[in-house]
């Protein structure tokens, strides 16, 4: 289908992410979100059916709940509203992409945690430190952080992304722009925490991508998915343990115990562990938006 829609006139330019198409339109994107999973920045042989449409979704409904925090490229994610070349697409496209400002993407993942998990804990378990920085709270492994901490990543087109200080990103960048970055993600994840809260779901951890467009910063890509977030169950979190998680750490887990590298290749996912995944992924998305999961 790719291979189709990549053949038109009005694309300029393609680029294949580890889930994510991006038809180049010019002056705007057409972002694609893909059945395929990826985890440890390894792209595995299974899909999972309907993924796509459910993530993107979750994405639509939060760009569209989070415009009082930031102004986000949303354009529209309705297929008769976008340029009429992509309707005989319409099977494929629909529920899966978005129409969207094309902006000069910031290099950085801006990550927040508002508690202690994951590639997190492991550093503050060997060193006190969380990306870099000294923790002086004495922590349990997934406790709440006093205030939600900003430690942001290099965004890596290839391999793996490097966890870097605030400081750091500070000296690669204006610092007006870092600093509309950093109050900005934390605003969103406040806000975030709070809505999910009532919806009986604990946002531990989530990341944001930001671009730049007419001199204004915009919010890009995804936001609050279960790609890009740690979800847990609000009932069965416990201080003390990982607990039960809507996102990928599924998978994560599953491969990791598998006894896999995390090099590529990746292994193939087992039925069970595809069926499951994708009941969390549904599950997940009834809890954020209130509707039937039909995708």
């Amino acid at each position: 289908m790719i291979e189709n829609l990549i053949k038109l006139p009005i694309v300029k330019g393609h680029y294949k992410g580890k889930v994510r198409d991006i038809l180049d339109l010019g002056d705007k994107l057409l972002l694609i979100t893909s059945d395929r999973v990826s985890a440890f920045d390894v792209v595995f042989p299974n899909e999972l059916p309907g993924k796509g449409k459910i993530l993107n979704q979750i994405s639509v409904f939060f760009f569209k709940q989070t415009q009082q925090v930031i102004q986000n490229h949303l354009i529209t994610d309705i297929i008769e509203e976008m340029p009429e070349e992509f309707l005989p697409f319409k099977d494929y496209l629909d529920k899966r992409c978005m129409l969207v400002k094309k902006t000069r993407v910031i290099p950085f993942e801006c990550i927040v945690r508002g508690y202690i998990s994951g590639s997190a804990w492991a550093e503050y378990s060997k060193t006190g430190t969380i990306g870099g920085m000294i923790i002086s709270e004495k922590l349990k492994q997934s406790q709440k952080f006093t205030e939600p901490i900003f430690t942001p990543s290099t965004k890596a087109s290839e391999g793996h992304d490097e966890n870097i200080s605030y400081k750091k990103m500070c000296e690669r960048m204006d610092l007006d722009i870092a600093d509309k970055l950093k109050t900005k993600s934390v605003e969103l994840f406040k806000w975030a925490h709070q809505y999910l809260l009532e919806r009986d779901i604990i946002i531990a951890d989530t990341k944001f991508e930001f671009g730049t467009f007419d001199g204004q910063v915009y919010l890009i890509d995804e936001v609050f998915t279960p790609d890009s977030s740690r979800f847990w169950d609000k009932d069965e979190y416990e201080i003390g343990i990982s607990p039960k998680s809507y996102d990928k750490q599924f998978v994560r887990d599953f491969v990791s115990d598998s006894g896999w590298n995390k090099q590529p290749p990746a292994p193939e996912l087992p039925q069970e562990i595809i069926d499951k995944s994708l009941e969390k992924y549904r599950i997940i998305y009834e809890k954020i938006t209130g509707d039937k999961c039909n995708l």
